[in-house]
Parts: structure tokens; C-alpha cells; sequence
């Protein structure tokens, strides 16, 4: 029996038999077992929160009710209860579901998420929003033990204890986020929000306690009240909630009960729920870092689909090449928020173990610390995901910039990343870190132009970013020796009398695969490898442009703000015409990096087309 084929909104589960809620836990598990082993996606947390969102859907009633998830990556059971089960199998793919809440996508989430630590500030204005309005409807939000190791967490855990309104967060607690959770909080986490631990100690207190045969009682009843037990709650009830817990979160009777008796509750209340990553299938439980976001493997026995060997990725060639670098310059620190292994500092950890800091999921803070690093006399190197970097920009721009510091910011997943879609994109960062002064803004066009980056950051005297994409690298050869790149020059890759194609980063290469299509058309293309957004040798630049009077810029990076407007406004004044081939000014959706590149203009048909439109020819390409 298939349960999950009854359930085509949130209130069909109301009408399935407590007993039969088990195999409907079964076949959700089964059913992002089967997706996620095709079409890849986030398999752990989505597998540890199965009875979590069944028992939240069968007390609440959504729509009505508010659920609001944090971390987007756990709520795949969220979606297959609220009418996408039938098209769960697009998961993450071109014009099918997103692997993320998304608030047009359907009635059931409440607001859109593929970050972390928002779901708390999220709920509490959505709450502030019913009280002001005379409704009625509760408000539940569903953050994770990681989540918390985010401040602003902490500043809306404080807002709403300020307030007092109705509110449920429910604190799935799984002992890990993406990776490890690390930091004070997490130690205290580990230590006292475990459900064997924080029972275990209480236990043998009180069990010392009720020795004492005249004072025993009234000695429990006094620690309970001044909170000499370890209760985990303290933390939060002196914020201004009423916490409970822990429960086990793959215990669904219990969950339900517990839920349906907290509900009733006035004010704020925190319900501390624990949970395993990867629940119910082996390999994930097994390693939960390998299978928190998986590629294709195989159902039957967790193993990957091996891809046909290719150029090491990007990220890759970061690491060992900071590693590299590190080696040589006992300056060189490396500062990550929470994503070792997704930025290639897992490497870093690794070999310079004494110069490595993980500081969680504190973009801001990560930034600042780099600064203050950077003060004392250290070469901080920050690798945070472009999209991830947003977060931060006041730091970099008050506490980084407006000081010099020599701080280098790797931005990995810069421009179009995939299946992840709008909330993970590298679509601005050219554009915000262009308008900080002293910054230098560069991406290679190759892994081999990266470690030279690299090593060309780690030596200037104030800050620069380094921007390069997901996915493998071009298949250059690496150097073994690393130079200092010219600041602000390119370096022409081919020559053309009609026209110069100037790319930022590894779209050069589809430049000069446009230049091969536009020579068949009797046009004649130079291209240039960019190399640098900011700062931009202006006698370079015009060098270019006085042999042809035409310039196409060529970047992944929103149109708006970006390479392209670096380029006008250096050759502002100057006799030639201008075209830039960029993303349009709107967040783009999930799909392949290739089908996104060829909607957007940025393939090398697609490039060579609109060069084609730009110089008025009216020619067909095959």
C-alpha cells in the first residue's frame, strides 16, 4: 500500500489512520530515495525530517497555518504533503520543481528560503503581521541546530521573546547542518541538546537529590526553580520562551501528541525536537556530510554514479593552490562559515591545521574576524559561495574597505551554478564588489589563471575578490611555478580587425568558440581574456578600441552594474560602440549551467548571434 498516493494536499493526512502514518513515512523516504538518485539533490536533512513535517501538517492546518521552513534543503517531505508529489520527479530541473520553498511555486510555503538562519525572523513577522490584523492562525517556524549558529537567529530569537506573541519554533536538532557544526554554540548543543545526555544528568541529580530524605524534595523543587539542573531551555526561557523537549523526532505518535498539546499554548515556545540525518536509509545515516547533497548513485547500494574523469574543478584547484601558497607564507590564514568541504578548504584544514577557522554560519562575522586578522598582521583568505557573500556586504564594505585591509575574498559558485536556482546564482557579485573602493575584482578564465590570482591577491596591500564557477575547471595545464599577474590588464587570446569580444572569467572560452562561428561569416573577432573588473588600465582598454570601434563585453554577472558598465565607463568619451552580453536584471531560475547559459544569451551560438544583430547583419547560423 502506497499511502503517499493518497495525500494530494496537507488535510488528506487527517484522514489517514494514526497507525498507517508509519508507512507514510516509509514511502516518502522511498519516493526521495528514488528522485534524488536521478536527478541529485539534498537527500540527508530532507530524509531526517520526514515525521517532523508529517506531524506538523497533520496538527496544522496549512494554508491557514504558517509553516516556515529554514534551510530549504530539508523540506523535500514538506513538498511531496502539499501537492507536488506528482511532479516531485522534476526535481531541480529545467522548469520543474526547485529543490528550495518558493513562495510561487505553491499556497503551502509561506516564504522562500535557501539560506540559513532566516525562518525565525520570517515567522516572527508573520506572526507581528496575524496580531496586528485581529487573526487568529498560528505561526510555526522550523530552524535546525546549524541555523542557530547564525546571529541573526539569536537577534529574532530575542525580537519575538521582546514581543510575546504566539509562536511555535520548532528546533530540529540533528547534530550537524551541512557539515559539522562547529563553534561555542555547537560544543553547547552537543553537550546539552541530545536527548540521552541532558535526561542522563538530570536523572542522576535528582537521584542524589532524593537520597536526602528530609530536604531531598524541596532541594529538586529549588534547583528546578533557580535552574541548577542543566535544563537546556534556560538558554531560551531566559529570551522569553516557554522551551520543551527533547523529543524524538522519529517518534510520529509521540510528535503528534507533544505538537497538538503545545499548540494550545499562549506566547512564544521553542519545541526541541531530535533527529537523525539520513534517517532510514543506511549510507546516509552512515556518512551524512557524503550524502547531504548528492549527485546520481544508486538506490540499492548508495553508490555514486561515476562521471567520465574530467579537469579537476575549480574548487579544487583553490584549495591546493592556497595550500600551495600557505606552505610558502606562514601569513596565509584561511576562514570558512560552515562549508569546508564546498569551498575546497577541507584540504586547508587538513595540511595547515593551526591556521584554519571554520566560524559557522556567520557570513558578517567571518568577514570581520578577516579583518581583524588582517590588522594584526595576517593575509586572511575568506571562501564563502558568492550568493553566501551577499550577507556580508556591510562588513565588507565598512569594516574591509573603508580601512585597506588585505583582505582576499574567494567566491566560489560565481555566476550561473545549476539546479540550485535564484537563491544560489553568483549573479551580483561583480556588481557589489565593483563599487567598494580599493577592491580588486577578478576572475580567471581557466584553473590555471586562478592559482595565479591567487597568488597575485595574497600579495597586494588591501582587499580583492576572486570570483570563479562551480563545476570542473576549462582542462588547462597547471603551472608549477605561480606569478604576480599586470593589476588591471588582459591579455588578447586571438586577433580580429572588425570587432573585439572583451569576456570576464571562463566564458572567454565560448568567445573564442563564437569567434570560430563569426570568422565562417567573413566577421573577424579579437578576443581578450579580461582577467580584472576593477581596476581597469584604461590605456589597455583604449588600445583595444582604436583598430576596432566595436566592443562586445561578455560576463556571467547581472547586467546591471557589472563588467560591462566598468568597461563604458572607462572608455567613456571614446569613438566606439559598446554592447554588453550579460544576465538580465531578474533572478534566474533552476536548470543545467547549459541550459541556463544558452537561454541567457551566454552560449557561443548565442554570443555569436547577438554580435551578428549588434553590426546590423541580418545572417543566419546553423
Amino acid at each position: 500500500m502506497n499511502i503517499l498516493d493518497m495525500i494530494d494536499k496537507p488535510s488528506d493526512l487527517r484522514h489517514i489512520k494514526k497507525e498507517l502514518l508509519p508507512v507514510l513515512a516509509k514511502n516518502i523516504r522511498e519516493k526521495i530515495i528514488e528522485v534524488t538518485s536521478r536527478a541529485g539533490g539534498h537527500l540527508g536533512a530532507s530524509l531526517g525530517t520526514v515525521e517532523l513535517a508529517i506531524a506538523l501538517h497533520y496538527c496544522f492546518d496549512s494554508p491557514n497555518d504558517k509553516i516556515v521552513w529554514d534551510t530549504g534543503h530539508q523540506a523535500y517531505p514538506h513538498k511531496l504533503l502539499t501537492g507536488r508529489r506528482d511532479r516531485f520527479h522534476t526535481l531541480r530541473q529545467f522548469g520543474g520543481v526547485s529543490g528550495f520553498p518558493v513562495r510561487s511555486e505553491s499556497e503551502h510555503d509561506h516564504f522562500g528560503v535557501g539560506h540559513a538562519s532566516t525562518s525565525v525572523s520570517a515567522a516572527v513577522g508573520y506572526a507581528a503581521a496575524r496580531d496586528v490584523l485581529k487573526q487568529t492562525h498560528k505561526v510555526v517556524s522550523v530552524t535546525n541546530d546549524g541555523s542557530l549558529t547564525g546571529g541573526m537567529c539569536f537577534e529574532a530569537l530575542q525580537n519575538a521573546g521582546m514581543l510575546g506573541s504566539d509562536l511555535l519554533v520548532v528546533l530540529n536538532d540533528n547534530q550537524m547542518f551541512i557539515s559539522h557544526r562547529v563553534g561555542a554554540f555547537g560544543a553547547f548543543l552537543t553537550k546539552l541538546l541530545t536527548l540521552g545526555a541532558v535526561q542522563k544528568v538530570e536523572k542522576r541529580i535528582e537521584k542524589f537529590l532524593t537520597r536526602m530524605s528530609f530536604w531531598g524534595a524541596y532541594l529538586i523543587r529549588l534547583a528546578r526553580r533557580i535552574k541548577v539542573f542543566l535544563f537546556p531551555g534556560v538558554l531560551f526561557e531566559e529570551m522569553g520562551f516557554e522551551y520543551l523537549g527533547p523529543v524524538d523526532g522519529h517518534d510520529l505518535n509521540q510528535l503528534i501528541e507533544v505538537i497538538n498539546a503545545v499548540k494550545q499554548l499562549k506566547g512564544p515556545v521553542v519545541l526541541h525536537v531530535v533527529t537523525k540525518k539520513g534517517r532510514g536509509y543506511e549510507p546516509a545515516e552512515q556518512d551524512p556530510i557524503k550524502y547531504h547533497g548528492v549527485t546520481q548513485f544508486q538506490p540499492e547500494t548508495g553508490m555514486m554514479v561515476k562521471t567520465q574523469s574530467g579537469p579537476p574543478s575549480y574548487t579544487k584547484v583553490f584549495g591546493q593552490s592556497l595550500v600551495k601558497l600557505a606552505r610558502e607564507d606562514s601569513k596565509i590564514v584561511a576562514i570558512t562559515a560552515a562549508m569546508p568541504d564546498g569551498t575546497g578548504l577541507d584540504m586547508f584544514r587538513k595540511e595547515i591545521a593551526g591556521r584554519y577557522y571554520d566560524v559557522g554560519l556567520g557570513e558578517q562575522h567571518a568577514v570581520t574576524f578577516a579583518a581583524g586578522l588582517a590588522c594584526g598582521g595576517l593575509k586572511p583568505v575568506v571562501a564563502i559561495y558568492s550568493s553566501f557573500i551577499q550577507r556580508s556586504f556591510d562588513q565588507m564594505m565598512h569594516d574591509v574597505a573603508l580601512q585597506k585591509l588585505p583582505v582576499v575574498f574567494c567566491l566560489d559558485r560565481g555566476g550561473i551554478v545549476g539546479d540550485d536556482g535564484a537563491t544560489h546564482h553568483g549573479a551580483f557579485d561583480v556588481s557589489f564588489t565593483r563599487l567598494m573602493p580599493h577592491f580588486a575584482v577578478m576572475s580567471p578564465k581557466d584553473e590555471n589563471e586562478l592559482q595565479h590570482m591567487l597568488k597575485t591577491a595574497v600579495n597586494l596591500k588591501g582587499p580583492s575578490v576572486i570570483r570563479y564557477p562551480r563545476g570542473a575547471g576549462a582542462g588547462a595545464a597547471l603551472d608549477t611555478q605561480l606569478r604576480l599577474l599586470p593589476i588591471g590588464k588582459g591579455e588578447v587570446l586571438r586577433e580580429g580587425k572588425d570587432l573585439t569580444l572583451l569576456g570576464l572569467g571562463p566564458v572567454v572560452y565560448s568567445c573564442l568558440e563564437a569567434a570560430k562561428m563569426l570568422e565562417e561569416k567573413d566577421v573577424f573577432v579579437r578576443v581578450v581574456n579580461a582577467r580584472f573588473a576593477k581596476p581597469l588600465d584604461k590605456g589597455f582598454l583604449k588600445g583595444l578600441v582604436q583598430s576596432t570601434r566595436e566592443l562586445v563585453t561578455v560576463e556571467e554577472n547581472s547586467v546591471v552594474g557589472g563588467f560591462g558598465n566598468a568597461v563604458k565607463e572607462a572608455l567613456e568619451g571614446e569613438d566606439v560602440r559598446i554592447r554588453s552580453i550579460a544576465l538580465p536584471d531578474l533572478f534566474v531560475e533552476h536548470g543545467t549551467q547549459e541550459q541556463l547559459r544558452d537561454k541567457y544569451g551566454l552560449s557561443a551560438g548565442k554570443i555569436a548571434k547577438r554580435v551578428l544583430e549588434f553590426r546590423k547583419q541580418k545572417i543566419e547560423l546553423p
